[in-house]
């Protein structure tokens, strides 16, 4: 594949194969496909056949293996029947919400706040999470295929991360969602962070660790990569913003994302495939693990207190 998809400026807009081998590629793709159910084929234009190409650097029998293995899993956990009231408990305290705003380029943003997380269900917050990516990718606009992520540390210390959660969200991302990240902006974290997410990089592919710019609010050089990227005016005052009104209100944000439910997919009625993972059933079945996940996360952290600080503040 073109070395042009390697590249990933300080905007995340990476550059694109000729017309040519795209095309060649697809159908190559979907020769291995073989015949797919129509469900199958709502998942397998052209532009999602390039996004896992591009995941797996031009390599057709590697990449067709990958949306095999998406196909398959979509068709099990059914993401596009989760509703809001699915997932409603996960999204009270505002941990992770489409924001009001675009980037520069149209980019849908999904802002994250680590220390807002109010539940321990390992399912319940991965459910959430892929109900935030089926909401922010079906609200990108038709010449963009991916979004931006904006992550407040503030407040942020070692127990709101469980690496089970971690390593899953990671793995989700990845494998299913490929290429769907234009940029990571990593706002304010502290040093404990920088220090884990050392740690985690080599878990990482090269690309998306390319994606990832830590900014800070007292260093000029990377605030200006919010400059560049978001109308000042529009975006959040945490972020450096001069929008007052945005930021996150539980009851205004449940009404968007159910017009949202409604808009995209007809009804805001619980599936009947989700209706059993209710948030509390999630945390009764979660807690059967919850002592082991517990001393695996403590393990980790305690690796991660003891590992040596990095004291740079530029991370590409």
């Amino acid at each position: 594949m073109n070395s042009d998809y390697d590249k990933s400026s300080s905007n995340g807009i990476e550059k694109s194969l000729p017309p040519d081998e795209y095309l060649n590629k697809i159908n190559e793709v979907r020769t291995l496909l073989g015949p797919l159910t129509e469900k199958s084929s709502e998942f397998c234009s052209d532009a999602a056949i390039t996004r896992y190409l591009a995941a797996r650097n031009g390599h057709v029998k590697k990449a067709t293996k990958m949306l095999k293995e998406t196909l398959k899993w979509r068709a099990q956990y059914k993401p596009e029947e989760i509703r809001w009231e699915d997932i409603a408990r996960e999204a009270e305290t505002g941990k992770i919400y489409r924001a009001n705003c675009t980037d520069k380029y149209g980019r849908t943003v999904l802002v994250m706040r680590p220390s807002s997380q109010n539940t321990k269900s390992y399912k319940g917050q991965i459910r959430f999470l892929v109900y935030c990516m089926e909401n922010a990718i079906m609200n990108l606009p038709d010449n963009q295929e991916q979004m931006v992520w904006l992550i407040d540390f503030h407040g942020f210390n070692m127990s709101h991360i469980s690496v089970k959660v971690s390593r899953e969200t990671v793995h989700v991302l990845q494998e299913h969602y490929p290429e769907r990240l234009g940029l990571a902006i990593v706002y304010n974290p502290p040093k404990i962070f920088e220090s884990f997410y050392k740690m985690v990089k080599p878990f990482l592919e090269p690309k998306t660790c390319n994606k990832v710019k830590f900014v800070y609010s007292d260093d000029n050089i990377s605030k200006k990569l919010l400059e560049d990227l978001f109308d000042m005016e529009q975006l959040e005052v945490a972020f450096g913003g001069k929008n007052s009104d945005a930021g996150f209100n539980f009851e205004k944000y449940a009404e968007r994302m159910r017009e949202d439910d409604l808009k995209f997919y007809g009804n805001t009625t619980v599936s009947s495939t989700s209706a059993h993972l209710t948030n509390s059933d999630s945390e009764v079945s979660d807690s059967e693990m919850k002592q082991l996940e517990d001393k695996e996360d403590e393990k980790i952290k305690n690796a991660t207190l003891q590992s040596p600080l990095d004291t740079t503040k530029t991370y590409t």
